[in-house]
């Protein structure tokens, strides 16, 4: 059994910053990739960034630079910190648990909104 929390979604102005939070429990949870994917009104969910237990990171092309993935395997908790934030971000932020193998299994938290406006 694998539950996921959000915290840290908001309101912010464009230029801004917010830290996501996600706790994560289960006994598998150190064998799992964490990361962060966020959904659009009107689009298709989409990869923000990925961590490994062991710190290996993936990003969107277009968000690196601006958002940096972390996470604290003593805690169970992964972080996304969101920079110069833009409209573009507004978002249902989701955090998703990744198991690998065959086949892999894939966890849910129940998302964070985002919201970028002046």
């Amino acid at each position: 059994q694998v539950q996921l929390v959000e915290s840290g979604g908001g309101l912010v102005q464009p230029g801004g910053s917010l830290r996501l939070s996600c706790l994560a429990s289960g006994s598998i949870i150190s064998r799992c990739a964490l990361g962060w994917y966020r959904q659009a009104p009107g689009k298709q969910r989409e990869l923000v960034a990925t961590i490994t237990s062991g710190g290996s990171t993936i990003y969107a092309d277009a968000l690196k630079g601006r958002f940096t993935i972390s996470r604290d395997n003593a805690r169970n908790t992964v972080f996304l910190q969101m920079n110069s934030l833009k409209a573009e971000d507004t978002a249902v932020y989701y955090c998703n648990a990744h198991l690998p193998g065959w086949p892999s299994s894939d966890y849910w938290g129940q998302g964070t909104q985002v919201t970028v406006s002046s």
